[in-house]
């Protein structure tokens, strides 16, 4: 059986810039995943970490997910929406991602 590939991505933003990136991704983002079909899984602000996103998302596979951000980087909405956000400067200090496939015994696949 075949499982989908989850990428955990950790986004660190610049003091004071936590809130115009939940914003981005409220009105712009997560709809631009799943036009490019990336599944959106969940959105986490830790609580010891405030300028930080943690999120999950869900592809078919490791290629689809490739394909996927390929795409996305390129479409022109998504490029909009960045230089907007970024009117004032940048928002993003550092991106971590983690490809991860489930195992066995996991509830979500």
């Amino acid at each position: 059986m075949l499982f989908r590939s989850f990428e955990l991505r950790t986004y660190t933003t610049h003091p004071g810039k936590l809130d115009d990136l939940l914003a981005r991704f409220r009105n712009h983002t997560t709809k631009l995943f799943e036009k490019h079909g990336m599944t959106n899984i969940g959105y986490w602000v830790p609580s010891e970490q405030p300028n930080t996103l943690v999120y999950v998302l869900a592809y078919p596979s490791r290629d689809a997910a490739t394909k996927a951000w390929d795409a996305f980087r390129k479409d022109p909405d998504w490029v909009t929406a960045r230089t907007a956000s970024e009117a004032k400067g940048p928002i993003v200090e550092r991106v971590q991602s983690v490809f991860m496939g489930p195992t066995d015994f996991s509830a979500i696949k």
